[in-house]
């Protein structure tokens, strides 16, 4: 007992105002409230606690306060919590919340500020130059900079291509020729030249071009005439034209090596070109005299009989004539039916096959077979037949005229025999005939021959049969 007092003593001492024993009327209440008070604040659960012992509880207080702050905020970040003084939880504009793992690789905004848009606007990242539609300034060169060089303001850059060699001239040009045989485009072959720097190679472009075509068809040669006639003006001059031509005369003995009616064609050239109005009529004569090769003054005969041709009413400009892909179906058509009348008449079939190969149409050789098989058809007497079956056996053992063109040319015929009977009224016995005579003479298979058409017709038989109506093929 002694020894609570002592604390309790210490812990609250007594003035000397408290032990006086003279106290004034009315202060005597008052004081036992003062005492009351002090007693309630320094007594916890019925015991006496000090005021060191007092603070301690504050502190665990607050400690724990602040332990269950965090831990609601590393469950909701970016709601801004935040304790006061007090350890009381106040709302607050911004606070620094920790982020799940889930969301590590989230690229918004953890303080709660974003609206969760890309970062730099979209204009950021790997490989970004900025915004899509973004139009750039030229950018100013800075006089300060210490390169900075005056001649900056007045460079103009350009691409720069070098001319080409004569080592590399034909390797570049020749597959640009050899493509145009093919598609026949005069303008592509001029875009792509222009792209080229020829330089003083211009003039080797109309002897590579002939010379190619010299070794060439019909077709082929008519499409280089046209083709020099094109370029000259916008990627050759009349000169350049000249120049390759003089060159073309004489290397005219090397030319015959590969091909030896090398000099009749180049003065087909030379005269077209004339005729185009790429070469000067006086080009010719500019040679009287002053010729010593054989092969030259051969070539520029040939070119002047052509123009003293052309008076008369020649059309030099279809001298080669034309490819089977250049020309219209009628027209080759045409040139089928005076082949097929030109050969009944003079029954010269080497003739006749040199012709067909000149047409240069192997796609349409079953249009050939038509023809030749409506003639027949059309035809009276057995002259007609007789040679049509000698050519046709001659194209096919040539192979000038496939299997499959064959097939298709009688294939042809027979779906049309109908139309053909119109006129024709002994087709169907015709064709029989032909047909059977192909199949002998190893011109058509037997399965070709066993679908052809044949008419039937309606007859009365004899009376045992009962008067009924038989159909019997020719």
């Amino acid at each position: 007992m002694a020894t609570d007092c002592a604390a309790w003593l210490s812990a609250n001492p007594v003035e000397p105002e408290d032990l006086s024993d003279s106290f004034v009327s009315g202060d005597e209440d008052n004081r036992k409230v003062v005492t009351s008070n002090k007693n309630i604040n320094n007594e916890i659960n019925g015991n006496w606690v000090s005021s060191s012992s007092n603070s301690i509880h504050e502190a665990r207080l607050k400690a724990k306060a602040k332990r269950r702050l965090r831990k609601n905020s590393s469950r909701d970040s970016g709601r801004g919590d935040s304790l006061s003084d007090n350890g009381e939880s106040v709302r607050g504009n911004s606070a620094a919340p920790t982020s799940p793992k889930s969301k590590l690789m989230d690229r918004k905004s953890r303080l709660g500020k974003g609206r969760g848009l890309p970062k730099k606007g979209g204009a950021g990242g790997k490989g970004v130059w900025g915004r899509s539609g973004e139009v750039y300034e030229p950018e100013e060169v800075d006089e300060k900079d210490p390169n900075y060089d005056d001649a900056q303001k007045n460079c103009v850059y350009e691409t720069v291509v070098p001319p080409l060699d004569e080592r590399d001239f034909e390797k570049t040009v020749a597959p640009i020729v050899q493509e145009y045989f093919e598609h026949g485009d005069t303008n592509e072959v001029a875009e792509l030249l222009a792209e080229l720097n020829l330089g003083p190679m211009k003039s080797q472009v109309p002897t590579l071009a002939v010379s190619l075509a010299l070794e060439a068809k019909a077709s082929q040669r008519e499409l280089t005439s046209r083709l020099l006639a094109d370029l000259c003006g916008p990627v050759l001059t009349c000169g350049d034209v000249e120049n390759s031509f003089d060159k073309l005369l004489r290397e005219l003995p090397e030319l015959m090596l590969d091909t030896p009616g090398a000099p009749q064609l180049v003065g087909q050239f030379i005269a077209r070109a004339v005729s185009d109005q790429i070469l000067s009529r006086s080009y010719i004569e500019s040679y009287k005299g002053r010729v010593d090769c054989e092969h030259t003054r051969s070539a520029l005969d040939r070119a002047a009989v052509l123009l003293k041709m052309s008076m008369g009413g020649l059309r030099i400009d279809s001298q080669w004539g034309t490819g089977g892909g250049q020309r219209p179906v009628t027209q080759l058509i045409k040139e089928m039916n005076l082949l097929l009348k030109e050969f009944v008449l003079s029954g010269d079939s080497n003739e006749a096959e040199r012709c067909l190969r000149e047409l240069e149409v192997p796609h349409f050789h079953h249009e050939f077979v038509y023809e030749a098989i409506v003639m027949v058809l059309e035809a009276k007497g057995d002259k007609t037949l007789r040679m049509i079956l000698q050519l046709l056996k001659a194209l096919s053992v040539s192979s000038i005229i496939t299997v499959d063109q064959m097939r298709r040319g009688y294939e042809r015929v027979y779906m049309d025999i109908a139309e053909i009977n119109i006129d024709a009224p002994r087709a169907y016995f015709i064709l029989e005939q032909f047909v059977d005579k192909s199949f002998s003479l190893g011109i058509v298979d037997e399965k070709l021959r066993d679908v052809c058409p044949s008419r039937g017709r309606k007859r009365f038989v004899s009376e045992g049969d009962g008067g009924r109506v038989k159909l019997e093929n020719y």
